[in-house]
């Protein structure tokens, strides 16, 4: 699949591409980027793409025209299939970003032309005519769009095959459906004992059962006190089962995560 990243910072997603796991993603084509720069479509001898809002304000807005140009240059690039890729816009208005949303992206055909604004925002405008979908990271503000982008990129990138060391990596991961949209359980490694805390015993246990009784019951208890929606939609798609919902009930929230009473 293949993105166009309309960006006035492409340099910024050079190191993003060519860094850990995700890169393979990039290296193999099994996710394509060209990086696009409004600022040359713009014209006279600054290539503006920014003004004044009309209305006053302490800041400048993205000028449509040069953003339309670039448009028109993505869409004339490549096979006729990208006339069809859709328009997102990276904004604090936009739906945030989900695991659902996500695995939808890791398998579209098309892709998509990702829009970084910058500066005070875009013209309003160009957004009605020409953007398709707006994606937030959530409700704070940053100063582009660039870092949800790779943010984006990024959750898409490592859903491709081959990418993870193991296949199954993510299918363990948060929100994922295989543990019924709940958070995953906590993880330890080498040594047994650190700074005087042990791992917790069912992990050392080599019975696999009793791991993944441990695991469930964890993901179960971290969900609870960290993402009580979360326990709230798994019950309302009747996702829990009578195991999960005596562990809710028995789990006292004041006790740290990770301890192994349950």
């Amino acid at each position: 699949m293949r993105f166009d990243i309309m960006t006035l910072f492409p340099e910024m997603f050079e190191s993003f591409m060519a860094s850990g796991v995700t890169r393979r993603a990039f290296d193999s084509e099994q996710i394509r980027v060209r990086l696009w720069n409004p600022r040359d479509q713009a014209t006279g001898n600054y290539r503006r793409v920014d003004d004044r809002p009309f209305g006053g304000g302490p800041s400048m807005v993205m000028m449509a025209e040069p953003l339309w140009l670039c448009v028109q240059a993505i869409r004339a690039d490549g096979p006729p299939g990208r006339t069809q890729a859709p328009l997102l816009f990276f904004a604090p208005h936009g739906q945030v970003l989900s695991h659902a949303m996500v695995s939808d992206w890791a398998t579209a055909e098309t892709g998509a032309v990702l829009l970084c604004g910058r500066y005070e925002g875009v013209d309003q405008r160009f957004i009605d005519a020409h953007v398709d979908g707006h994606i937030s990271l959530g409700d704070f503000v940053l100063s582009g769009g660039e870092i949800p982008a790779m943010a984006f990129l990024d959750a898409v990138a490592r859903l491709q095959p081959g990418v993870l060391h193991d296949p199954d990596s993510h299918a363990h991961d948060s929100f994922n459906p295989r543990l019924d949209g709940l958070l995953d359980c906590p993880h330890f490694t080498r040594p047994e004992v650190w700074q005087g805390q042990s791992v917790p015993e069912p992990l050392l246990s080599g019975h696999h059962g009793h791991i993944e009784r441990w695991r469930r019951q964890q993901s179960l208890s971290q969900t609870a006190r960290l993402r009580p929606d979360l326990i709230a939609a798994a019950r309302t798609q009747q996702k829990l089962t009578p195991d999960d919902e005596a562990c809710l009930a028995a789990y006292t929230f004041a006790r740290p995560v990770g301890k192994s009473e349950l």
